[in-house]
């Protein structure tokens, strides 16, 4: 029932967080198109104006043109008159070689003056003129998108219907896509005298990107949104992932707590059966083996329940370091010593390779040595044939590595991330002779970082363990 619902939960949140992605897409995706338009709009406007002006201006330097080829014509004729009269009066006034040559130059001032006359007239300055109405045009389409507050890059450019041309540009870098890509605006043709109208040009290089950032706050909050969203689903999944682990691993744990407990109480309870029996024969030998087996029985029931209560006091932070200075050479051999028998119990060899030169630490000395002989069960414990143990020392980069190898049914290399989780217990398949809290691997963990320090391990199933302890030395 749990993972029905869990499933139709996950479902139900996927479904509404795509939704609420989707809508907020179709609302950035309407909002860049009303600022498109409006866009469009202003420059629209302002491009109206412009060719308004234009057409104006182009009208007056019209009329003014024509105004200064008449006056050109009028002083034309004038020269021409002059000039006649005066090769003609000219000639009848000739009575030396003196007024021949006078005449001459005269008339070839008047010459002179006619010619550059006609080609002022002919040329009517076209050069100076198109440079002029380049910045002209650019100045009064500049001013005109100030007006509707455009502040862009933009290139223009003036194209021959007659010719089928661009006869103008602003910059010459964007031929094709004033060609192809650009606003387009008719200039008036000045009267059908002029034959097919021009057309005005308009393209902007960064419209795009000016659109977008005139949306730049609805684009940041939206991206924030589209994180928040994504980030809580991804975390509500996970904390739903991490509950239902949690909930198995706390299942796990009391059956586990209940199993161990139950096999000591049960000892102890037909010690004591055995004990107040009066069909069996008491003798003294027989009191001190029931005897002992309570109290060993009574001491695992201690170390369970110590193991537990000191785990909870590490969540709730309250543990607190008996610290001194240690040599952990010192804490290594009483490890060993204390494990020593049950290995040869179990036909295996637990050796030592100690090899640091710098073994000064600072910790609790009592937990440290839990740490090492936490390990040392595991390494016991998790072996099918004879356990072959080593442990070995050596010193790196200010601190000193402790290394306990074993040879292990080993760790599959997707549990080696979990193994220090907290009721987190290695899945053994179809073996059930491995018993345990999950806790041994969290305390290590614990106190160790609790020294500053650090432990990893290296393993691959069937090949056996190294887990590795680094303590900075006391310098």
């Amino acid at each position: 029932m749990l993972k029905w619902s869990s499933t139709i939960i996950f479902i139900i949140v996927t479904i509404a967080t795509i939704g609420l992605m989707v809508i907020q897409v179709y609302w950035i995706r309407d909002a860049v198109k009303v600022k498109q338009a409006v866009f469009l709009r202003d420059v629209q406007q302002s491009m109206s104006q412009v060719v308004f002006n234009l057409d104006k201006m182009r009208i007056e330097n019209r009329l003014n043109k024509q105004r200064k080829n008449y006056q050109q014509q009028q002083n034309l004729k004038a020269i021409r008159d002059s000039l006649n009269q005066l090769f003609f009066n000219g000639l009848e006034n000739i009575n030396s070689q003196t007024d021949l040559d006078i005449l001459l130059q005269s008339t070839d001032k008047a010459n002179r003056a006619l010619s550059q006359l006609t080609i002022s007239f002919s040329k009517v300055d076209a050069a100076s003129f198109l440079l002029n109405k380049k910045e002209l045009i650019n100045t009064l389409i500049k001013s005109a998108l100030a007006e509707k507050k455009i502040n862009i890059d933009f290139e223009f450019g003036i194209y021959s219907t007659a010719t089928n041309s661009i006869i103008l540009q602003k910059t010459g870098k964007y031929p094709d896509k004033l060609v192809n890509e650009s606003y387009i605006y008719d200039l008036s043709p000045l009267g059908p005298a002029f034959g097919y109208p021009n057309k005005l040009l308009l393209y902007f290089p960064n419209e795009k990107r000016y659109v977008l950032n005139q949306l730049w706050l609805l684009l940041l909050i939206s991206i924030i949104l589209f994180i928040v969203i994504i980030l809580s689903f991804y975390f509500s999944i996970h904390t739903i992932n991490r509950q239902k682990k949690l909930s198995v691993m706390k299942n796990d744990f009391i059956n586990n707590m209940t199993h161990e407990f139950k096999t000591p109480i049960s000892t102890i309870s037909l010690a004591c059966e055995a004990l107040k029996d009066s069909d069996i024969k008491k003798s003294e030998s027989l009191y001190d083996n029931y005897i002992g087996v309570i109290n060993d029985e009574n001491k695992r029931l201690s170390s369970m329940a110590e193991q537990i209560l000191q785990t909870a006091i590490m969540d709730k932070g309250q543990l607190k370091l008996n610290e001194e200075e240690l040599n952990i050479h010192e804490l290594i051999k009483a490890a060993i010593d204390s494990k020593n028998i049950q290995v040869e119990s179990k036909k295996g060899k637990l050796q030592s390779n100690l090899l640091a030169f710098n073994t000064q630490v600072v910790g609790d000395k009592i937990h440290l040595t839990n740490v090492i002989i936490n390990l040392l069960d595991n390494a016991i414990k998790y072996n099918l044939s004879y356990p072959e143990i080593n442990i070995n020392t050596v010193n790196r980069n200010g601190s000193v590595l402790i290394k306990i190898k074993d040879n292990g049914i080993g760790i599959n290399s997707s549990d080696q991330k979990k193994i220090f989780e907290k009721l987190y217990r290695v899945h053994t398949g179809n073996l059930h002779d491995f018993k345990g809290f999950g806790l041994g691997l969290s305390y290590v963990k614990a106190i160790v970082e609790m020294h500053k320090g650090d432990v990893s391990v290296e393993s691959e199933l069937g090949k056996g363990s190294i887990f590795t302890i680094k303590l900075p030395i006391n310098k």
